[in-house]
């Protein structure tokens, strides 16, 4: 089971974009809470707190224990819209969940075993990683933080697909229960080319032949 989050807020009245813009002035985030057959509520949360709450990768998969003065209500986050310049919450939307009714979640993909697998330590292979989070179907009790995915027995010219992932007991991959991607690969190990090696390296030795040095007289350029 993923963890459990408190989240504090309070409700609010005021809507519209002109009192959004207040609140984050403010150091607020304007949300809203739906869902479980009730009226959707405005709400808002402290800018500080949820960014430090949204540091943790399992903010965004986990239960999310919304607290509003003695009442709390378990919720999934649905939607974060962040500012695209600075480091700032703007909006959450926030799910209701009922013990009792399944839930859909993104659920993120820990790769392990990559530097050990024989096919990148035995034979210079290389790990691609296709996809890095499925969706999943399930209780909130059984809702996972992450499904891991071990690549430790891959060799070369392997590929890891969606039926070989192991899904913990009580979550439906909903990918597989669709049928149409049963096949979609997850991970597979190939052999490097002797080209993209040289590229790379023929790369490196122009970008370092560019750098103006202190012997030709001249000052790298400030950003």
């Amino acid at each position: 089971m993923s963890d459990q989050l408190d989240l504090v807020a309070e409700y609010r009245t005021d809507t519209g974009k002109g009192s959004s813009r207040r609140l984050r002035h403010n150091g607020k985030v304007p949300a809203i809470v739906y869902g479980a057959g009730r009226p959707p509520r405005n709400i808002t949360l402290d800018q500080n707190s949820l960014l430090r709450q949204a540091q943790n990768e399992s903010f965004f998969s986990s239960i999310l224990t919304v607290k509003v003065g003695d009442r709390t209500q378990p919720c999934i986050l649905k939607d974060i819209q962040v500012h695209p310049a600075k480091r700032q919450v703007l909006h959450l939307d926030l799910q209701r969940i009922v013990a009792n009714e399944k839930i859909r979640m993104d659920i993120p993909l820990h790769f392990i075993g990559i530097d050990t697998c024989p096919g990148v330590k035995l034979n210079g292979g290389a790990i691609s990683q296709v996809i890095s989070e499925v969706e999943v179907s399930c209780l909130p009790a059984n809702l996972p933080e992450y499904i891991e995915v071990d690549l430790s027995n891959m060799d070369l010219d392997q590929t890891l697909h969606l039926s070989d992932l192991v899904i913990p007991e009580g979550v439906e991959l909903l990918q597989l229960s669709q049928g149409e991607e049963h096949g979609q690969p997850v991970a597979s190990c190939q052999l490097m080319r002797v080209s993209e090696v040289e590229e790379d390296e023929d790369e490196e030795t122009v970008e370092a032949s560019e750098v103006p040095t202190a012997a030709s007289g001249e000052e790298p350029e400030e950003d």
